[in-house]
């Protein structure tokens, strides 16, 4: 099969972790008989750079055009120590996300067994856990009415939401919960919002279509808490955009590392894939980038496209990678790889159609891993 990829790089370590993920996926065409063509476009601090727009009409209109878009990272820190900079790296991920109608973010979240003394909560704690985030990604404060005054002291976001935006992703979530372990969760503040109030109404009545799936309601402040204190309680959690954002964030730590975190964001025609951690400038050009959550992202990417199988063998090789921990520093500190030998080894556990057995000791003197 034949599928067009727009490949936006973006930021400080996205070309780098981006380019593994597309020297996995044309293993992935190699072995399994299909044709990618990948084409790159600028976004965030490099598209203000080169053309001084976030997002500039060409790289939008590639996307809209391409099959799937596979986004590095955005961010600088020229911009993030700059408050008053009109125009910022971030307005050209907002923009295309609402451009491009992607009104869902989907984030798994899942405790590697091998990876449980990474993180900083106790092992028992989050051994086991295993959920999906479901995002609200264009409505709320974030796209909401700004304004400030004009002697500089008052500033005002508005939060808004109706009814058909909660509808919609509502029932991507409920879908999702039903092949799952059948429980949704949704985190909201309708103690104290009107829009969450709206949120869990529309739910209320939505979970009667999915009598097969448990839901409950849990205030944004207690479901802060909850996620680390029992996070395995988590199945499906639905939320809007500004909790999701943060909920998803504090999640991550159950993992491990946020380097292995991957996304999705889905609209009715067109979806962007990326990893959710930031552009981390400090690294850029190091090679001690954790690809990991980009090839992820490039999993997800294969399995919208219809390509499952595809999408298994890319897990399977990450899986593989972190068993035998061949990683970048953030997870194996001892006896760490680049960047580009972890792409090395997840390109070649890809290709290797023989099921060969891995080498552990070549593994540790760093020569090739398949034999």
């Amino acid at each position: 099969m034949k599928f067009n990829i727009a490949v936006l790089p973006g930021d400080g370590i996205g070309p780098e972790i981006t380019q593994q993920s597309i020297k996995v996926l044309k293993a992935v065409a190699d072995r399994f008989d299909h044709e990618f063509n990948f084409e790159d476009a600028a976004v965030g601090a490099a598209a203000i750079d080169l053309l001084g727009d976030p997002l500039p009409e060409v790289t939008l209109e590639l996307c809209k055009r391409s099959d799937a878009v596979l986004f590095g990272a955005i961010g600088d820190p020229k911009y993030d120590n700059d408050p008053s900079a009109k125009v910022r790296p971030e307005q050209g991920l907002l923009k295309l996300r609402k451009e491009l109608g992607l009104f869902a973010n989907i984030r798994p979240v899942k405790a590697y067994e091998s990876l449980l003394y990474k993180s900083p909560l106790k092992p028992e704690t989050i051994e086991g856990a295993d959920m999906v985030i479901y995002r609200e990604l264009t409505g709320g404060i974030y796209f909401g009415e700004k304004s400030i005054s004009e002697d500089g002291k008052t500033a005002s976001d508005l939060c808004t939401y109706s009814i058909e935006e909660i509808e919609r992703i509502a029932h991507l979530a409920f879908k999702a919960a039903e092949t799952r372990r059948k429980k949704l969760t949704l985190i909201d503040k309708a103690n104290v919002l009107e829009t969450s109030r709206l949120w869990r109404k529309t739910v209320s009545r939505i979970s009667q279509e999915y009598p097969g799936v448990k839901t409950d309601y849990m205030y944004v402040d207690n479901a802060a808490m909850q996620m680390i204190l029992n996070p395995k309680q988590f199945d499906v959690i639905l939320t809007e955009n500004m909790f999701g954002d943060i909920i998803s964030d504090e999640a991550s730590v159950i993992g491990g590392s946020i380097g292995l975190l991957e996304s999705a964001s889905i609209g009715t025609g067109n979806a962007l894939f990326e990893p959710i951690h930031g552009s981390y400038p400090q690294a850029a050009g190091q090679g001690i980038a954790n690809p990991l959550a980009s090839v992820r992202s490039a999993a997800m990417m294969l399995e919208y496209l219809g390509l499952k199988k595809e999408s298994d063998t890319v897990r399977h090789a990450v899986d593989l990678s972190i068993r035998l921990n061949v990683c970048t520093i953030d997870i194996n500190k001892d006896n760490h790889y680049s960047t580009e030998r972890v792409g090395d080894f997840l390109e070649s556990v890809i290709s290797d159609t023989e099921g060969h057995i891995v080498n552990n000791e070549n593994l540790n003197l760093g020569q090739m891993t398949i034999i």
